[in-house]
């Protein structure tokens, strides 16, 4: 076997990509199958466009089951396919547009005004209008995701609450199974996930579209577990750095995209709602001493 450590970088389809995962995919391909082998030499080839697909838009490209394409993704060390794209997304493009001496706080600004920049060109207009239509007739508004996507919905929630939408955004996990469980088709699930395949996310909503209830869903992948259940998905695009556990550039564009979805209902709403929560504010304040 060849050191993984020692390769730093994989040029696969005209795109650089950080060395460790590819140089991994590498290594193994003689260890597998045949057919585990097509569906590995496949992701190799053409990386970037695997981040994008389904299971099973892999296992035709492999000319394979997509139960192979699991077993495959597994053997070589991952949960299973959406774990392999999350990992090929972390390490993809490293577009060196600042030197990498620049100060962190020029290099943070720019990055984060580039993921923005991607964020709005990803997002359609369309399904966000769908998005609000669908939350301005909502009776109930329940909002669940866990991690990282936790903070945008407890910020996405008190935004809601201030031009009067009745809201929950439960923090425990079995109480947003709970609270899902209990929707209808008057209501609305609104979740945040980065990935799309977050179990205990695709649990809850799985259960709030039982009830009948309309599942809209931010996320970063197009194709993925979520948003083949989802009513609405509002699609931002996958933004990170290689290695990095918290996709917080792609929350950027999450948090614009749930502020987009309460300024529309603002519109729609009544003034008077949002002069009560101001008096909600100037009355937490303290007096002047």
């Amino acid at each position: 076997m060849h050191d993984t450590d020692a390769v730093t970088d994989a040029v696969t389809d005209g795109t650089v990509f950080d060395g460790t995962v590819m140089a991994r995919l590498r290594v193994a391909l003689p260890l597998l199958g045949p057919s585990e082998r097509r569906v590995a030499q496949v992701i190799v080839a053409r990386p970037s466009e695997v981040t994008e697909w389904s299971t099973a838009e892999l296992a035709i490209a492999a000319d394979t089951s997509p139960a192979t394409v699991v077993r495959a993704c597994q053997n070589l060390g991952f949960r299973g396919f959406q774990h392999l794209r999350l990992e090929i997304a972390r390490a993809a493009p490293r577009e060196q547009t600042l030197d990498d001496q620049a100060h962190p706080l020029t290099r943070v600004f720019s990055d984060a005004a580039d993921a923005i920049a991607l964020g709005r060109a990803s997002v359609d207009v369309a399904s966000i209008d769908a998005a609000v239509d669908a939350l301005a007739k909502a009776r109930r508004l329940v909002l669940v995701g866990t991690g990282f996507s936790a903070p945008p919905l407890q910020d996405a929630a008190m935004r809601f609450a201030t031009i009067g939408r009745p809201v929950e955004a439960p923090s425990d996990v079995l109480g947003q199974q709970f609270a899902a469980h209990s929707l209808t088709a008057d209501d609305v699930c609104l979740t945040v996930s980065y990935s799309g395949a977050n179990a205990h996310t695709l649990r809850a909503c799985r259960a709030a579209k039982e009830g009948g209830a309309t599942v809209i869903a931010v996320t970063s992948f197009a194709r993925s577990p979520l948003t083949q259940l989802a009513d609405i998905s509002l699609i931002t695009s996958p933004v990170s750095r290689a290695h990095d556990v918290d996709p917080f550039l792609s929350r950027l564009s999450h948090l614009l995209v749930l502020h987009t979805l309460h300024t529309a209902l603002f519109a729609r709403g009544s003034q008077t709602d949002a002069l009560h929560m101001r008096d909600v504010v100037a009355e937490a304040l303290v007096l002047d001493e």
